[in-house]
């Protein structure tokens, strides 16, 4: 059995896209709600689109992280008498590589 390339539909432009092939759609097409378009889709393709929308909600959630964490503040008060900020600014530097 072929691996199945996903289809993408983009309503607004009214095109429909198969692998690297863009054929144009009628405007009925474009038209489709979601229901509409996963009660055409065998059982198969269901399960992806299931799994990508999944994955689409997920990344959003982790993107939304929430406040700012600051409990490290002050974790270094130890050092503050070793080490100036424009010390640990040029070791950031040489961290990072620039």
């Amino acid at each position: 059995m072929m691996p199945v390339k996903p289809a993408a539909v983009w309503p607004s432009a009214g095109l429909v896209r198969q692998g690297r092939r863009q054929l144009r759609g009628t405007k009925e097409d474009s038209m489709k709600t979601m229901d509409d378009l996963m009660k055409e889709l065998p059982p198969e393709l269901k399960k992806e689109v299931e799994d990508f929308a999944q994955f689409l909600l997920e990344r959003r959630a982790r993107r939304t992280g929430g406040k700012l964490r600051q409990d490290w503040a002050g974790a270094l008060r130890a050092f503050r008498d070793q080490y100036s900020s424009l010390d640990l600014q040029k070791k950031a530097l040489e961290w990072r590589g620039d």
